[in-house]
């Protein structure tokens, strides 16, 4: 079911004139053609479409599951549905604009009339603005497959239909640049013991929790067990400093792993009470299956935490990096060796990113499963390409970490150029000498480049998101943004005219 946009129909204050600040003019610029943006390439459009969609199925479904029929929502709800879609895009697109966080942007948005009025909240008689849980659910409205979407139908327009969006010259698809990076995900430094302090911590602030709403077994102070765990941790970290450092390191740990199993034991019988007894507390069954979800995570986990933390210290063995578990709440962060100066090794999600010469980023692809190699991932990618746009880029340029028998086999199958930098440095010297792959090798740096600007302006390092799938949203939601600004730069179609009539 196609819907019409809901347009606001309240009178909106205009703008105060400021003078003299470039930067603030050069910002507003930007806001007002991604305002064209949205509504010329269909972004918009598609994202209260596919929200609409989304909304109705999970009402259909919960419908479903009470047993009670669907009831059609009427057209002042679908309506108030399109206005908070509209928010939802445009608010989340200007906090990657100004990249601040939820709190912080909840401000800035109530001060900001420029803000305001991109986001559709300012109206004269007074300005709602959306509170920091809101704008946390904002981000995670769509999923990332919508996102992707959204960001195809973009990078179309851009490259099939420029006088559409009113672009000057339109984006080609004729070169092809990618690259993989590490996105990092917001975890501690992952040392063994340190996985025994958020075990006790996690389980003692649950059973607190059960505590707080009546149900009490015997126990000793729970917060006792915290300022224990917090005790050792000192100590395990001010003991390198002594002369028997290794010594004292096996018998701090030695304490640890008693004292982790002793909590371990209160949080099972404490989980064992809340299942029999919930009945006589005010929780609902939700928030019991969120406690008991939560200390069976952590409880199913300290077995493994406690045996790495005793090979790797007491036994002093070293674990395969695949073996090793970094995190009691991320399950698909992964120890990625980049061999930097800076950073031997990353924990996070490799990222594979492609663009084209313009800079327009045409796809991408984080991981989930533990690194399987650069070249794996190029003929998955040009194949989506081919998917979107119907053919396959001109010329295809990246480093020797994509460089296999496979890929070049693939690429000549496809009659696509291959500028693909080899591993043997006789072969490089020899391509060296065709200009094409020299071009394409200098502009492939750039990609590089295109990376640091997407991780550091309009993602946030390491990204706060919690959990794999909201990672990548994040992630399409930064790529949408970026996408948008860039081609909001792009000289726009009735300039050029001016300037030949000139």
């Amino acid at each position: 079911m196609r819907l019409q946009l809901d347009e606001q129909q309240e009178f909106r204050p205009t703008l105060p004139v400021v003078i003299g600040n470039a930067d603030f003019r050069r910002f507003r610029d930007r806001l007002d053609r991604v305002d064209e943006l949205l509504r010329l390439s269909g972004v918009e459009e598609g994202f209260v479409e596919n929200g609409l969609a989304q909304w109705l199925r999970e009402g259909k479904d919960a419908a479903k599951k009470r047993g009670v029929p669907f009831r059609q929502p009427s057209i002042t709800k679908i309506a108030r549905r399109q206005r908070q879609l509209r928010q939802a895009l445009r608010c989340t697109l200007a906090r990657e604009f100004t990249q601040t966080q939820y709190r912080l942007f909840a401000r800035e948005l109530a001060a900001t009339p420029l803000l305001q009025r991109f986001c559709l909240i300012d109206r004269l008689d007074c300005v709602k603005v959306p509170a920091r849980s809101t704008l946390e659910r904002f981000d995670k409205m769509a999923p990332e497959v919508h996102l992707r979407t959204l960001v195809d139908i973009l990078n179309r327009k851009a490259i099939e239909e420029a006088e559409t969006l009113d672009l000057a010259q339109a984006m080609t698809l004729d070169a092809y640049f990618s690259d993989t990076t590490c996105v990092e995900a917001n975890i501690h430094f992952p040392a063994d013991w340190v996985l025994l302090r958020d075990a006790v911590r996690t389980l003692i602030k649950a059973v607190l929790l059960i505590r707080k709403h009546g149900l009490k077994h015997r126990m000793p102070k729970p917060e006792g067990f915290i300022s224990q765990i917090n005790t050792m941790c000192i100590q395990m970290s001010q003991s390198r400093r002594r002369q028997d450092a290794v010594k004292s390191r096996k018998a701090i740990l030695r304490k640890m792993k008693r004292l982790a199993n002793t909590v371990k034991a209160h949080a099972c019988r404490y989980k064992q009470v809340l299942q029999t007894r919930w009945k006589e507390t005010d929780l609902c069954e939700g928030h019991i299956k969120r406690i008991v979800e939560r200390i069976d995570g952590v409880v199913e986990q300290l077995p493994k935490a406690i045996w790495q933390a005793h090979e790797r210290i007491i036994g002093e063995r070293q674990i395969k990096n695949a073996d090793k578990l970094l995190s009691l709440y991320e399950k698909d962060v992964h120890v990625i060796v980049r061999n930097k100066p800076n950073a031997e090794v990353e924990f996070g999600n490799k990222l594979m990113l492609a663009e084209l010469s313009s800079g327009l980023i045409v796809d991408w692809k984080l991981q989930r499963d533990i690194d399987s190699g650069d070249a794996a991932m190029l003929s998955p990618s040009l194949e989506r390409i081919k998917t979107v746009f119907g053919d396959f880029p001109s010329v295809v340029g990246t480093d020797r970490g994509f460089a296999c028998k496979a890929n070049h086999q693939y690429l000549e199958q496809n009659k696509i150029v291959d500028a693909i930098c080899p591993k043997d440095p006789r072969e490089l010297q020899q391509k060296m000498t065709d200009s094409l792959f020299r071009r394409t090798q200098k502009r492939r740096a750039q990609t590089e480049g295109r990376i640091g600007i997407l991780k550091n302006v309009f993602l946030e390092q390491p990204m706060r998101s919690k959990g794999f799938s909201n990672r990548e949203t994040a992630l399409a939601w930064a790529i949408l943004a970026h996408n948008l600004w860039l081609l909001a730069g792009k000289e726009k179609k009735q300039h050029s005219v001016l300037k030949k009539a000139a």
